[in-house]
């Protein structure tokens, strides 16, 4: 695929094709939940039958549709491409899914690598997320975004929160899970966050945190140690939207490590700046 089709509609509709087609594997497996094989990646780290399903699914579809884009996937590993990479969450919130709490997503992005032109002219300087896809079955809503074009939610265009303030605000985070190394820097945090937000709220999905920050339903997020198919299409979605979506430890051009911030230009570094002096 050429680099200037990277932000193409065809691309979009791949991805947004992948996602319902993913998302209906789901649906099926949940009538039958206590059937599903389960098996343990690490402590607190699960992955079922209908991960997988979804996830080959997903590859299936993209692979045909865009040969020459590599993919990574959480399930299924896989590798780098040349130009770009999809990067896939066949099932974000399967503690959710599997506990019969209808709060999950099928998340989809696409990174265009340093160097490449996805608009065919300008070379982007650094690894960069151009398209996100992130679609909640349960209440049918499918968040998009295009690099540069906009974010929207069902074919409407959205936007970040206008909440000028922290105080202000009702944010999203997830508490230490699999990994608690980080434990000592999260919890002071956290606290703070309690002293100095409107709210916190802890629903179990990375990929729908963020993609509510990015229709304004959150005014801001943080999390620690996740993966980078967990944030790669929200932090797509929510600079799309407007908004603010970086790396904690400021070590990357995306929170690819899985520490991430998020909000809008006012919250995002209110955010930044309390969490930060904690670590």
């Amino acid at each position: 695929m050429p680099a200037s089709h990277l932000l193409s509609a065809d691309c979009l509709d791949a991805a947004v094709t992948a996602a319902h087609t993913a998302a209906a594997i789901l649906q099926t497996h949940a009538l039958h939940r206590d059937d599903l094989e389960v098996s343990f990646k690490m402590r607190n780290d699960l992955v079922s039958q209908a991960d997988r399903d979804a996830e080959q699914a997903i590859i299936d579809i993209l692979h045909t549709r865009t040969p020459a884009v590599g993919i990574m996937a959480e399930e299924s590993g896989g590798e780098r491409g040349t130009l770009a990479t999809w990067c896939i969450d066949p099932l974000d919130g399967t503690t959710n899914f599997l506990s019969g709490i209808p709060h999950y997503a099928v998340s989809i992005a696409l990174i265009g690598h340093a160097g490449c032109q996805p608009d065919g002219r300008t070379p982007l300087p650094e690894d960069t997320p151009l398209i996100g896809v992130i679609y909640d079955p349960n209440r049918e809503e499918l968040f998009a975004s295009l690099y540069g074009l906009g974010a929207w939610l069902n074919g409407r265009r959205i936007y970040c929160s206008k909440t000028p303030s922290l105080d202000q605000s009702v944010v999203a985070t997830g508490f230490p899970f699999r990994d608690f190394s980080f434990e000592a820097q999260y919890m002071p945090g956290l606290v703070d966050a309690i002293h100095q937000t409107r709210g916190i709220r802890r629903l179990g999905s990375a990929a729908l945190d963020l993609a509510w920050t990015a229709c304004g339903r959150y005014d801001g997020y943080w999390e620690m140690g996740l993966a980078p198919w967990d944030v790669a299409a929200g932090t797509a979605l929510v600079r799309a939207a407007g908004g603010v979506c970086e790396d904690i430890r400021h070590q990357h051009p995306w929170p690819e490590d899985g520490y991430v911030y998020a909000g809008n230009p006012h919250t995002a570094p209110a955010l930044d700046a309390l969490i930060g002096k904690h670590l």
